[in-house]
């Protein structure tokens, strides 16, 4: 065994001892541990400008994109994003012995289910040190030890940020190895904790699509997959096409290096010679360059042709492909094709065909009306999020407390025997 393999199996045996310690922790331990931290994170604030900073001048210097530096960025409105998760995550019920579906068998048996942690959890994902924040709250409040594999972009605020939580977690007195960073960026690392079974008892990548690739052709661990975002918007006949651009927007400029971004507009042929000229202008003033089907360039002759690979890729940039359609019907179709499981949108005023796209579509978030951006766990209410799940089992779509724990059946009996 390697050095570096032979570290790593340390931190990971450390984190099953720690994971025995979460599971059994009170929940008001669990949110002590939170509470501190958001405060902890309010007052050291500076400090961690500071350790981004430098983060952020090596990203710039590797010629990482200004989309990506604006991930990797710690600014006052993620602090506060940070702090109010924090609050929430530490505010929701504690799922973690609760006994559900509890019924009596016809001998007098009392049989349930009663929810768990699910144990050690390995992270590996990139330049997103708002996550490291998001997952080890998670992990701590489902009462479960997590292993953090960061990427190089953002090594110095990771290390601050998970030496709050155990900080935090000492002061509480739990174990601090219930949150663990990884202190290797190199792929190394990712293959040896893809070979930590009987240590690790899921592994969630959360990056590229090479990333995830990798992860999953090398894992010998359950693999929970946050795969990539190839999302679409269509604009159905009869839609508000004003509210269509301000969707577009919002979906593909606001935050254009999240998975959650709008990556493909699909319009219905009957409002594509109105709508059309509306988006293009309104996309050139966010900076956003349009590739477009032939169709889509007999209205804006001046766009880029788009290719096969356009309808396939995950941009993560101002750049957004659009392609017209004759119906709805050839709108789920090319949606079944290429997207990726992640996050769909309509924009209609057809009740029947809002409900159609609803049942039709195979994503984790679904929605009418509404900007693709929302598939967020702190948007939908679950306070954080320690990935978005597009591989169904055990969850499908943005993964809060709950989704990190599962079920084991428990039977109350009086001396019961089977006969």
């Amino acid at each position: 065994m390697t050095d570096l393999a032979s570290e790593i199996r340390t931190l990971a045996q450390r984190a099953r001892e720690a994971a025995r310690a979460m599971a059994a922790a009170p929940p008001g331990a669990k949110q002590t541990v939170l509470l501190a931290v958001a405060r902890r994170l309010a007052e050291a604030w500076p400090s961690l400008e500071e350790a981004n900073r430098a983060d952020l001048q090596d990203a710039a210097a590797a010629g990482l994109s200004k989309a990506k530096l604006d991930r990797l960025r710690l600014d006052p409105r993620t602090r506060d994003d940070l702090v109010e998760g924090l609050r929430q995550v530490a505010s929701m019920p504690d799922p973690v012995g609760e006994i559900e579906s509890l019924s009596v068998r016809p001998n007098g048996l009392w049989v349930g289910r009663m929810r768990v942690p699910l144990g050690v959890i390995g992270m590996v994902y990139e330049a997103r040190p708002g996550a490291t924040v998001e997952a080890s709250a998670l992990a701590v409040k489902s009462g479960n030890a997590i292993l953090l594999r960061g990427g190089k972009e953002a090594f110095r605020s990771n290390l601050a940020l998970v030496g709050l939580f155990r900080e935090a977690l000492r002061e509480a007195g739990l174990p601090e190895d219930a949150v663990q960073l990884v202190p290797h960026t190199d792929r190394q690392a990712v293959l040896e904790m893809c070979r930590l079974a009987g240590y690790l008892d899921v592994l969630i990548p959360r990056g590229g699509e090479e990333l995830i690739r990798f992860v999953q052709e090398h894992a010998r661990v359950p693999v929970l997959a946050h795969a990539k975002g190839v999302n679409h918007l269509y604009v159905d006949d009869g839609a508000d096409l004003e509210m269509a651009v301000r969707l577009a927007v919002n979906g593909k400029a606001q935050r254009p290096a999240t998975c959650n971004a709008l990556e493909k507009v699909l319009v219905h042929q009957a409002v594509a010679r109105d709508f059309l000229p509306m988006l293009a202008r309104a996309m050139a003033e966010a900076g956003v360059e349009l590739r477009g089907c032939p169709r889509t360039r007999e209205h804006l002759p001046e766009v880029t042709p788009a290719t096969e690979h356009d309808w396939e890729a995950e941009y993560l940039d101002l750049v957004l492909a659009v392609k017209v359609v004759d119906s709805m019907d050839e709108a789920l179709a090319h949606i079944a094709r290429y997207g990726s499981n992640h996050t769909e949108a309509i924009v209609t005023q057809n009740h029947t065909r809002a409900l159609r796209f609803l049942r039709e579509v195979d994503a984790s978030l679904v929605l009418v009306n509404a900007s693709t951006r929302f598939n967020d766990g702190f948007q939908l209410g679950l306070g954080a999020e320690i990935g978005i799940s597009t591989s169904k089992l055990h969850a499908y779509g943005p993964m809060g407390v709950r989704e990190l724990t599962t079920t084991k059946f428990v039977a109350l009996g009086q001396g019961h025997v089977r006969r």
